[in-house]
């Protein structure tokens, strides 16, 4: 029998924490073993025990989740890392998946699903929420609203220079749009997808819009195996982690854009990618 899934968590509400340990410690497969109130005793914590899974808060003292998500990586590649926020007050989602986490899951997502999520992600897939992602991903990647549309005064999400946002654009931006560092990146970004077969971009196109394997299989009349062996395929030519980034590239390469696609039917709780 192999052994338990390794667990830490990371969370300045001891109430959360203590909930989380009663639900995982009563799995023959998972075992807690280590806890932290915030970032920076969440690098000691997991230097000292070497967890496999990372359960991570967003919003937490001394040191974010964003941050410690990406301390913890670049100490440890191997470990995988499980933000958790509550979706209509952390507009961080987007930051966390650039600093590798691997799963994304709500705050009031339930037991079962917490569980096979944490599986998921150990086992190398990755746990989205889809309609939660797509739509922060669509509020993080759409174009600044012009001043005389509505919302137009409302804050952009996510946006935060204590977590290394971007700054407002100056009135003369869209005038120098195209020399612009970040159009730049985005045309690298782009390029980078000439790497793929046409068939893998059609299946990162399906990625970006957080469908799972299963919903691309049957969109494209593929077993589910094919499509899992083509996303493999796609992490060793991008020389990326997981699934997670594979989003992030197909919506920072103009792949998919923001508000393209209905949402697959049934997408309200997240799974696991299969």
């Amino acid at each position: 029998m192999s052994r338990p899934l390794r667990i830490a968590l990371v969370d300045d509400q001891d109430l959360v924490r203590t909930g989380f340990r009663m639900i995982l410690d009563a799995q023959r497969d998972m075992c807690v073993v280590g806890q932290a109130s915030d970032g920076v005793g969440a690098l000691s914590m997991v230097r000292t025990t070497r967890p496999d899974v990372v359960l991570m808060d967003i919003r937490m003292p001394a040191l974010d989740g964003i941050a410690a998500t990406r301390a913890v990586l670049e100490a440890d590649p191997g470990i995988k890392v499980i933000v958790l926020t509550t979706f209509d007050l952390d507009d961080y989602l987007v930051a966390a998946m650039r600093a590798g986490a691997s799963g994304f899951l709500l705050k009031d997502t339930t037991a079962p699903e917490l569980i096979a999520g944490i599986r998921a992600v150990a086992r190398g897939d990755s746990v989205v929420a889809p309609s939660a992602t797509r739509r922060l991903l669509e509020r993080w990647f759409a174009p600044p609203a012009s001043a005389d549309s509505p919302g137009a005064g409302a804050a952009r999400p996510i946006d935060s220079p204590r977590l290394g946002a971007r700054p407002a654009d100056p009135p003369e931006h869209s005038a120098r749009a195209a020399d612009s560092p970040e159009h730049s990146a985005r045309a690298g970004r782009a390029g980078l997808l000439a790497v793929l077969s046409d068939r893998e971009k059609e299946i990162l196109t399906l990625v970006g819009r957080a469908m799972n394997n299963r919903e691309i299989a049957g969109d494209l009349f593929l077993a589910e195996s094919t499509i899992k062996s083509h996303i493999n395929r796609m992490l060793r030519k991008l020389n990326l982690r997981d699934r997670a980034q594979l989003i992030v590239l197909a919506y920072e390469s103009g792949l998919v854009r923001a508000g393209e696609g209905p949402a697959p039917a049934g997408t309200d709780h997240p799974r696991p990618s299969q």
